[in-house]
């Protein structure tokens, strides 16, 4: 439940959902946790740039390529709050947490351009799951988030997805 006695603002943001041919989206392993915490690539968006930039641009410095297409787009910003416990290290503590767009993108690569040893590693290992799967493998306090993103591109995923 959102801390409306809270001021701090969210950090605006994107969120890439990558699906291949299949459907399956592209999951990686963070580095920075201890726990399963499964994400998509995100990020934050730069001063001056666009939020579909951003998308393309946390996609190549995340996963390491830019063989994809945007086929979708949220049609507002979704939010999620940091928890207490990490909300004051997270950013300097300068955000409560993020208010995102996110964007369905169709994978064109192949699986070897994928390369998650980026200049800034994020992820630890990576996956390609059943869209509708998501809630069920990202850390809690995101989950909202995921449930969000699965309902505003299922159908189009179903649409594009080949057996």
């Amino acid at each position: 439940m959102p801390d409306h006695s809270e001021t701090r603002p969210y950090r605006r943001g994107v969120g890439i959902a990558l699906i291949n041919a299949k459907g399956h989206v592209w999951v990686g392993q963070r580095f920075d946790s201890t726990e399963p915490a499964w994400q998509m690539p995100q990020g934050g968006i730069d001063k001056g740039e666009e939020p579909r930039d951003a998308a393309l641009r946390e996609m190549l410095e995340e996963i390491g390529t830019d063989k994809a297409e945007i086929i979708a787009e949220t049609p507002g910003w979704v939010r999620y709050d940091l928890p207490p416990e990490i909300s004051k290290k997270i950013w300097k503590g300068k955000y409560r947490g993020q208010e995102q767009k996110w964007y369905l993108l169709k994978f064109t690569g192949t699986d070897s351009d994928i390369n998650i040893t980026t200049e800034h590693p994020e992820f630890s290992q990576w996956t390609w799951l059943p869209f509708a799967e998501l809630p069920n493998v990202i850390v809690g306090f995101k989950r909202d988030i995921y449930v969000q993103v699965v309902a505003a591109f299922q159908t189009t995923v179903n649409k594009i997805a080949r057996p």
